[in-house]
């Protein structure tokens, strides 16, 4: 109605004419809560979800003799935000304050491998992410664990299937890749380090350069290398996940 996607319950009330409090209250007698969305992982679609899924699952549980678990994944479009005013000093009571507006200062993407079993991420700053920037990355994994047997998961960008990949995997018996099934990125556990990475360093950043940027997310990596990088534990029990209601 009128170009919305949503309701409150003003626009419900102008709708089927009553007051604004009427529709709280049948709202609340209904516990009817059309202003919140929920959100869930859908079922995907790929027949052979459960094979990739076990297969991976497998890895992290319990990885084969002289091998490297990594799971690999890009993060594109991040923004080298600057402030249009200088940070406000901190004060007593008060939160951090800086001004709503904001300069671009041009984006930068990060290609990511997570070693699951020691919690230590390689990374290389990437100007894109193409079958190019993919295939340098794993020839540093390569030189990066050398003598060891590779099991690379990763998603299916085609990027990761390239000719140019192929081509490297096939002399190469000591890389094997594994892909998540499709819509299941999630499985991947690099994404709970870039959350991670989003709450320590990329919210509310200041930079007056993608260089900076880099610099700043390079020395990140290195810190948490050395004090906390740790193998993700098993939180989930196998009971239904209980879904937060968004705003």
């Amino acid at each position: 109605m009128g170009g919305y996607t949503n309701w409150s319950q003003q626009r419900i009330a102008s709708a089927v004419g009553i007051s604004q409090s009427a529709v709280h209250l049948i709202l609340k007698h209904t516990d009817l809560k059309p202003h919140k969305t929920e959100y869930w992982c859908g079922k995907s679609p790929d027949p052979e979800f459960e094979s990739k899924m076990r297969t991976i699952i497998g890895l992290y549980m319990n990885s084969p003799a002289n091998a490297i678990v990594l799971s690999v994944e890009d993060k594109t479009q991040i923004q080298a935000l600057d402030r249009t005013q200088p940070l406000l000093p901190l004060r007593a009571g008060a939160p951090k304050r800086m001004t709503a507006t904001c300069k671009r200062n041009g984006t930068v993407a990060l290609m990511a491998a997570l070693a699951v079993h020691s919690g230590v991420v390689t990374a290389t700053p990437v100007k894109a992410n193409n079958a190019a920037t993919f295939l340098i990355f794993l020839k540093k994994l390569d030189r990066t664990f050398r003598n060891n047997h590779l099991h690379v998961i990763t998603d299916n960008l085609a990027v990761h299937k390239s000719k140019e990949v192929k081509a490297l995997l096939k002399p190469k018996r000591k890389i094997t890749m594994h892909f998540t099934p499709t819509y299941s990125s999630w499985l991947n556990q690099i994404e709970v380090w870039f959350n991670m990475l989003a709450k320590d360093v990329l919210k509310n950043g200041v930079w007056k350069s993608t260089k900076q940027l880099i610099d700043q997310i390079m020395e990140y990596i290195k810190t948490y290398n050395a004090h906390r990088a740790a193998p993700f534990q098993w939180t989930y029990t196998c009971k239904p996940l209980v879904v937060q209601l968004m705003n």
